[in-house]
């Protein structure tokens, strides 16, 4: 899968001498892989990835936390084959992808800001339970 790797070596680099846990990969690549099949798996993207992505990412630090909105933000990431926002996802699954990519990062250094914007990661996971998966979404 050529794109995420793209789209992991845009993120997985040292930030202030912090690196990315090593944990976030597979479950970013999960994600991302659910997200761009063709047809998009919405119940494997509702489940157990995301969620293990969501965990991960809020008990590691900063630069773990800032590695993943960095992949979703706007869609437009460096190194995705084509644009998540294209992918036709139903409403509720396109506002996780866009809430991840928003303030997930700013859950360390400015937690009132996330929290404004249900950016928190308790408040994504609370998100992502209530996705419901419909007929495959094909692009």
């Amino acid at each position: 899968m050529a794109g995420f790797d793209e789209a992991w070596a845009a993120v997985n680099h040292l930030k202030d001498g912090e690196p990315v846990s090593p944990e976030l990969h597979p479950l970013l690549r999960r994600v991302y892989a659910d997200v761009l099949g063709t047809p998009a798996d919405l119940a494997a993207f509702a489940g157990e990835p995301l969620r293990n992505y969501l965990n991960t990412s809020s008990k590691k630090g900063e630069r773990t936390q800032t590695a993943g909105p960095s992949i979703f933000s706007s869609g437009t990431s460096e190194g995705w084959e084509r644009d998540w926002t294209e992918q036709s996802l139903p409403d509720d699954f396109h506002d996780v992808l866009s809430l991840m990519g928003q303030a997930l990062h700013d859950t360390i250094r400015t937690p009132n800001i996330a929290e404004n914007f249900d950016c928190l990661p308790e408040q994504l996971l609370d998100h992502v339970r209530r996705l419901t998966p419909r007929t495959p979404v094909n692009e």
